[in-house]
C-alpha cells in the first residue's frame, strides 16, 4: 500500500518543481526569443546581410550555455555532495533568475552595438552555470526523499518543471504576442517575460527555505561516510556511468528542444503558419508533456524505469519521420498532433530520469555524478539541435534529414539504456 504524503513530502515536492519550472520557464523564453527576436535585435549585422546565418548564430547562442553546464554541475555537485543538497538548490535558482532577469534589461545592437550580443552571450553563459546545478539538486532531493517503492513518482515532480516551464513561457508569449501586434512584441514585449522572472525568484526562494536536507545526505553524514573530495572519486571510479547517464539523455533532451523553440521558428519561417497558431500549438504539447510526466514517472515504480525507457525511445524513433511529415502538411490541425504527440512521448524518458540516476550512483558522489551527467548529455542533445536542424533543413531544403537526425540520437540513447543494469531498482540509496 502507498505510503500516505506527509507535510514534508509536500514541501520537498514543492521545492523540488518550482525551482524546476522558474530554470526551465527562464530556458525556454530565451528558445523562443533566440527563434524570434534575437537574430534581427542582437545579431544585426548577420541577420540583415544573410537571414539564415543570423538566425543560425541565434541559435548557438542557444546552445552556447549548455557548454558551461558541465562546469556549473562539477562546481554545485562537488559543493551538494560535501555540503548538502538544499544550500545548492538556493544558490542555483537565484543565479539563473537574476541572469534572466538582466536579458531583460539589455539593450539592442542598434543602441549600443557590438557590446549587445556580447553581453546576451555573457548572461546566456551565467544560466548555463547555474543550470547545470539546479537539476541535480533538486532532482536528488525529491528521490531522496521518496518513500519506498515511489521514486520515479516522486522525482517526476522536478521533471514536471519542464513542461510547466514551457507552457508558462509559451502562455506569455501568446498572449503579449497577440495584445501587442508583431511590431509591438519585438519591439519591447518580448522583454516582460524576462523581466518577470525576479516573481518566480522570490516565491521558489521562500517555498526552498522550509525544505528540510534530504534523509540520504544526513543519514551519509551521520554514518561519517563523507569524502573529502567527492568529485575526484566519481571521476576515478564512476567515469563509465556518467557516461551511460549522459548517454540515455541525449535524445530525449534533442527532441525535446524541437517541441521547445524548433518547430515554432519552422513552423513560422518556413511553412507558414501564423505566430499565434505556433504558439498555441507548442502551449498543447507542453500540457501532453506535463500529463505524460507524473503519469509516467508513477509506472516506472511499476514496470520499470529500464523497460519505461527502452519503449518511450522505441516510440521516438518510429514517430519521427511521420511527425515531420505532419508538421510539413501546412494543416495546422495536423500540426498540432505531431507536436502534441511528440511533448507526450518526451514523458517515458524522461520522467524516470530522477530516479534511475539516483540508482546507478552511491550517495556520496549521487549529485556530482547525476549533474554532470545530466549537463554532459544536454550538451550533446539539445545544445545545438535547433541549430543543427537549422543547417539540415538550409542544406537539404527537406525536413526529412532533421527527422533522420533526431532518429540518430534516439538510437544512441536506446543503446546507453540497454547497458544500465536492470537490478538496480529501488536499490538502497543511503549508501
Amino acid at each position: 500500500m502507498a505510503q500516505t504524503l506527509t507535510a514534508e513530502h509536500r514541501k520537498v515536492l514543492g521545492g523540488s518543481m518550482v525551482g524546476t519550472t522558474i530554470e526551465w520557464f527562464d530556458f525556454f523564453i530565451y528558445a523562443q526569443a533566440a527563434g524570434l527576436i534575437f537574430a534581427a535585435q542582437f545579431f544585426e549585422p548577420l541577420g540583415k546581410d544573410n537571414p539564415t546565418l543570423g538566425q543560425t548564430i541565434s541559435w548557438a547562442s542557444l546552445g552556447i550555455s549548455f557548454l558551461f553546464r558541465p562546469l556549473g554541475a562539477v562546481i554545485a555537485g562537488h559543493l551538494g555532495d560535501k555540503m548538502g543538497r538544499k544550500p545548492v538548490l538556493v544558490v542555483t535558482l537565484l543565479g539563473m533568475g537574476t541572469a534572466t532577469m538582466l536579458i531583460g534589461l539589455l539593450p539592442t545592437y542598434e543602441t549600443i552595438g557590438v557590446l549587445a550580443p556580447v553581453l546576451l552571450i555573457f548572461l546566456r553563459i551565467l544560466q548555463g552555470l547555474s543550470a547545470g546545478g539546479e537539476w541535480g539538486g533538486a532532482a536528488m532531493l525529491a528521490v531522496e526523499h521518496a518513500p519506498p517503492g515511489r521514486r520515479g513518482f516522486f522525482g517526476s515532480f522536478p521533471q514536471i518543471g519542464v513542461p510547466l516551464g514551457m507552457a508558462l513561457a509559451t502562455v506569455f508569449m501568446l498572449v503579449l504576442s497577440g495584445l501587442l501586434g508583431k511590431e509591438g512584441f519585438e519591439q519591447w514585449g518580448w522583454r516582460v517575460p524576462f523581466l518577470s522572472s525576479v516573481v518566480l525568484i522570490f516565491v521558489g526562494f521562500m517555498i526552498r527555505r522550509m525544505v528540510e536536507e534530504s534523509p540520504a545526505f544526513k543519514e551519509m553524514q551521520q554514518l561519517k561516510k563523507k569524502e573529502t573530495a567527492p568529485l575526484s572519486e566519481l571521476f576515478k571510479n564512476h567515469t563509465g556511468t556518467v557516461i551511460k547517464c549522459a548517454g540515455t539523455f541525449i535524445g530525449n533532451n534533442a527532441l525535446g528542444y524541437f517541441v521547445i523553440a524548433y518547430f515554432i521558428s519552422y513552423g513560422i519561417k518556413v511553412v507558414g503558419y501564423t505566430r499565434n497558431e505556433a504558439f498555441t500549438v507548442v502551449l498543447l504539447a507542453a500540457l501532453a508533456w506535463l500529463i505524460a510526466t507524473p503519469l509516467f514517472g508513477a509506472l516506472s515504480d511499476t514496470i520499470g524505469r529500464k523497460r519505461l525507457f527502452l519503449l518511450g525511445y522505441a516510440a521516438m524513433i518510429i514517430f519521427s519521420i511521420p511527425a515531420w511529415m505532419l508538421v510539413d502538411s501546412g494543416n495546422v490541425v495536423l500540426f498540432g498532433i505531431a507536436v502534441a504527440t511528440m511533448g507526450f512521448l518526451e514523458g517515458p524518458t524522461y520522467a524516470p530520469q530522477s530516479a534511475l540516476y539516483a540508482e546507478m550512483f552511491p550517495v556520496h558522489v549521487r549529485l556530482s555524478g547525476t549533474s554532470i551527467g545530466y549537463a554532459l548529455g544536454a550538451v550533446f542533445g539539445g545544445a545545438f539541435a535547433p541549430m543543427i536542424a537549422s543547417l539540415i533543413y538550409d542544406s537539404t531544403g527537406s525536413s526529412m534529414g532533421i527527422a533522420l537526425y533526431g532518429i540518430g540520437l534516439c538510437a544512441i540513447s536506446f543503446l546507453a539504456v540497454s547497458t544500465i543494469p536492470g537490478d538496480i531498482q529501488d536499490r538502497d540509496l543511503s549508501v
